[in-house]
């Protein structure tokens, strides 16, 4: 198994929140007159310290309410967001990461201006989806990050595409294997059909059992009910939905359920 999820935050299944940024100006549901950046990273800095609070081991920053995403975001959405993250810095106690849907190299420049640790994303691959026809330069991405001077900076990939349907007609294992051998993931995600929405269990099996040394991550769904489940087939998990009040989307973090889901798999990880 590849070290850097050991190395960066200590502990085996480690979990990552999102820290699902809201509407920022640019996106077509912010409001000028309801809401302000300062509200926006009040709202961040209260979900930040829940987060941390309840025990997760890491945060993933996301611009998820950027609804409906951009191919190529405006330059507004990752200066939103790098402002938020820098005015946030002093807090974060926690390894941090970014992601910008679905904008890779926009991604790798927020990286690099936060100090993140880590990146998520869709890097690779062509989709049609609610958004159109999607296809990923993952060379691009390569290219940028060098260009940049980063030399340690985990790519974790979506593996599976969520509200979309893949262009081609290889199954799991072709592409997982494909991926690794042409793109040098540090993660495969493997995702159910949107936020919220859980991996399917003989989906994460059959990623795992090509991935070899890469950690395969159970991206979408996991709550307090299924994160054993999970952990049982997967090495770590990104986790959103499952933090908010009444594990709704649209809702704020809720400590409490924060601090229950991370009691369970603190359980858990007793055993390994």
């Amino acid at each position: 198994m590849k070290t850097w999820l050991k190395d960066l935050f200590h502990v085996e299944k480690p979990i990552i929140a999102l820290l699902h940024i809201r509407e920022i100006p640019g996106d077509f549901n912010y409001d000028d007159s309801t809401m302000s950046m300062e509200k926006v990273i009040e709202i961040a800095r209260q979900e930040l310290h829940a987060l941390q609070d309840g025990g997760v081991d890491g945060i993933l920053f996301s611009n998820e309410y950027s609804f409906p995403y951009q191919g190529h975001t405006d330059y507004v959405t990752s200066q939103c967001m790098a402002r938020l993250i820098g005015e946030l810095m002093s807090e974060i106690k926690i390894p941090y990461g970014v992601n910008v849907i679905s904008d890779n190299r926009a991604v790798i420049d927020l990286a690099k201006a936060t100090d993140a640790s880590f990146v998520r994303g869709t890097f690779t691959g062509a989709f049609v989806g609610e958004g159109g026809f999607s296809d990923h330069d993952v060379a691009a991405t390569y290219r940028r990050k060098k260009e940049l001077g980063i030399k340690n900076l985990p790519i974790m990939m979506n593996c599976n595409p969520e509200s979309a349907v893949w262009l081609n007609d290889r199954d799991i294992y072709d592409v997982v294997k494909s991926m690794i051998f042409n793109c040098d993931p540090e993660g495969l995600c493997v995702s159910g059909q949107h936020a919220g929405f859980a991996a399917n269990n003989d989906l994460l099996k059959a990623v795992k059992s090509v991935a070899g040394e890469v950690p395969v991550f159970a991206n979408t769904g996991c709550n307090k009910d299924n994160i054993v489940e999970k952990m049982q087939i997967a090495d770590a998990a990104c986790v959103g939905t499952a933090f908010k009040k009444d594990g709704k989307f649209y809702n704020t973090v809720d400590g409490k359920r924060v601090k229950e889901f991370m009691d369970t798999l603190k359980e858990y990880r007793k055993t390994l």
